[in-house]
Order: structure tokens, then C-alpha cells, then sequence
């Protein structure tokens, strides 16, 4: 048996790619944003799901002077308005990934009620936990969907506590999620989940103080902003490459975006560049609310006056284009030397 003669060229391209990747470890991600709001109320629009194939889930309308409006949204295909059939009020809150989209997130009735809604094809169901208050007005919400006929939102009871639960969209059915007795949880809202069953929100503790929170499958873990003077933490959506996003309030009382990775465990503050630490709507900063496997996020700002809804793309890195290149120049060496052995 003959062996290859050692190829130093292929070496030394490989250890190039190698030094590339390990350059661009922690580097913070650069993104294009876009504001994006419905002409139904230019004023007020919130981004809050957005599914692998860039379809996104929101409402125009700040519930006052315009009613909200639910909508999915496809650039640049345009505006769906999804709006529950006789609600007062509607917010598409989430979205997944089937070929016809899953959508949920709540309606409101004439009497005020919030009802969690799942839409599949094009039947509404009406979505509340069975241990919801049967006195007064009433609060449900459907906050995240997977791909597996799962969904999580919460209930909210007599005193005014939120409870989070996990909703079979298939068998209807409820489970309740309950965090450690450590975490000391007065208030539990789940707000998003993968395929692979994980959950993130945020809850308030017995001091009153809100984190944000993952769940495993196995375990829950706490987590709060490292950002000096950072409180409030929280989740709202999370994919299936191991990032969670959400908002904290940073040290001046202003909104930031957050994208957490939970497998390094690091953070990255994401902000609209239009953001301004005026409140719009009581809205200051930027939150948010939804990401995709790509990386791709929405959510919406304050500018100072209106709340714009926003799609913030990553941009690839520097080190992954030179890869992309280094591989074409690969495979052209490649290419040569076979035609030259011909």
C-alpha cells in the first residue's frame, strides 16, 4: 500500500481557517435593522415572533385610541391582518415553522377579558387554563410556540400573580410550570420554547425584583444582566441554536435589548440605533420580543414619539467571509492540481 506524500499547502490552509474561527470567539454581532411598521397606525407597532422563513407575528395599534390589530407580516410580500374572529382587540404574538404557520397569542372580548388564541390553518381556538379565575375580569396569554404542538403562556389569578404553563395544541391540555422554591417565585410568566422542549420567561420573586429564567427540560436557572446597574431581566422568545432574547432595564431606567447565548452563557445588548430613552406609549429604549434560527430579530423601540416595530439582521462575520473565501481558493487548488495529475 502506497502512501500520499505530505501536502504542507493543505496544512497551513487548514491551521489559516483554524486561527480565523478562534479570532472571531465573542466577538459581538453586528446587525442591519429595519423599521417596519403597518400603515394601519404608523405610530405604534410591535414585532414579536418571527419564524425560519422571515414570516413575522404583530399588531399595529396602541389599544387606546386604535384598538390593537393583529397582523403577520412577510417582507417584502407585505400585511395579513389575523385579527380573532369577534375580538375587541388582537396581538400575534408567536409563530412557528410549519409550511402553513401556527400562530397563538390573545385576544380580547367585550367584556375585557384576555383569552390565549392558537390559529391552525385557518381555525382559531380559544386557549385558557383551566385554574384561571371564574369571577371578574379574566387574564390568558399564548406567548411561544414550537413545531411539536407545543405552546406556553399564563394565566394570572385572584390576587394578581402570573402562572406559567406549558398547552398541548393537539390534546388541549395543560401543565403547570413551577419553579424551584429557592428562586422564593411570587409571579411566573413562560414566554418561549424550542423543539427540544426548552422554556424561557421571567418571574418576580417575593422582594419584588423580576429575572429572567431557562428551563432545561431537567433544571431552571435564574439569570439576570450583568450590566452594572442592570435590573429587570427578562426572556420573551428563544430558538433552537441556544440564544434567548429579551430586555433589562439598564442603570438610567431605559429599556435595553438583550440576546443571551446559554450555552457560552454570554450577553450582548442589542439596541435599534433610532432607539431614544424617551418614553413613547410608556415604551423607552428598545425590547426584544422574538428570533429565528438565523439569528434574526424582532421586537420595537421608543424613537421619542412612536413605537416602531423593528427586523435586526446579522451581518456575517469578517472571519466567516474570509472562510468562505479561503474555501473557493481551496477548492480551486484542488481543481488545478486534479487537472494537472490528468
Amino acid at each position: 500500500m502506497s502512501s500520499k506524500p505530505h501536502d504542507p499547502s493543505r496544512f497551513v490552509f487548514l491551521l489559516s481557517a483554524a486561527l480565523l474561527l478562534t479570532s472571531s470567539a465573542g466577538a459581538a454581532t453586528t446587525y442591519t435593522f429595519q423599521t417596519l411598521n403597518n400603515p394601519g397606525d404608523p405610530n405604534f407597532n410591535q414585532l414579536l415572533g418571527i419564524n425560519n422563513a422571515g414570516t413575522i407575528g404583530g399588531y399595529f395599534g396602541d389599544g387606546s385610541v386604535i384598538p390593537n390589530n393583529g397582523y403577520t407580516l412577510k417582507p417584502p410580500a407585505g400585511y395579513a391582518a389575523e385579527n380573532f374572529p369577534g375580538s375587541v382587540q388582537t396581538q400575534v404574538v408567536a409563530i412557528n415553522n410549519a409550511a402553513t404557520p401556527v400562530t397563538g397569542g390573545f385576544y380580547i372580548d367585550g367584556a375585557g377579558n384576555n383569552i390565549g388564541f392558537v390559529k391552525i390553518g385557518n381555525s382559531f381556538t380559544s386557549v385558557s387554563d383551566p385554574s384561571t379565575p371564574t369571577t371578574g375580569v379574566t387574564t390568558n396569554q399564548i406567548l411561544g410556540l414550537n413545531d411539536n404542538n407545543q405552546a406556553v403562556g399564563f394565566y394570572v389569578d385572584a390576587a394578581g400573580n402570573a402562572h406559567g404553563f406549558l398547552y398541548n395544541t393537539l390534546t388541549k391540555s395543560f401543565t403547570p410550570i413551577n419553579l424551584p422554591g429557592s428562586f422564593n417565585a411570587v409571579s411566573v410568566t413562560a414566554a418561549g420554547i424550542n423543539n427540544a422542549g426548552q422554556i424561557d420567561g421571567f418571574y418576580t420573586d417575593s422582594g419584588g425584583a423580576t429575572h429572567a429564567f431557562i428551563e432545561n427540560g431537567i433544571n431552571f436557572t435564574s439569570i439576570d444582566d450583568p450590566s452594572v446597574g442592570a435590573t429587570n431581566t427578562m426572556f420573551f422568545g428563544l430558538n433552537n441554536d441556544g440564544s434567548a432574547v429579551g430586555t433589562f432595564t439598564d442603570g438610567s431606567g431605559v429599556s435595553e435589548g438583550v440576546v443571551y447565548d446559554f450555552l457560552t452563557k454570554t450577553f450582548e445588548s442589542v439596541n435599534d440605533p433610532n432607539n431614544s430613552p424617551n418614553a413613547a406609549f410608556n415604551v423607552t429604549g428598545t425590547l426584544i420580543n422574538g428570533i429565528n434560527d438565523q439569528g434574526d430579530l424582532v421586537g420595537f423601540y421608543s424613537d421619542g414619539t412612536n413605537v416602531d416595530g423593528f427586523e435586526a439582521t446579522p451581518v456575517p462575520e469578517p472571519a466567516a467571509l474570509s472562510l468562505m473565501g479561503l474555501g473557493a481558493v481551496a477548492a480551486g487548488l484542488i481543481s488545478r492540481r486534479k487537472s494537472r495529475k490528468s
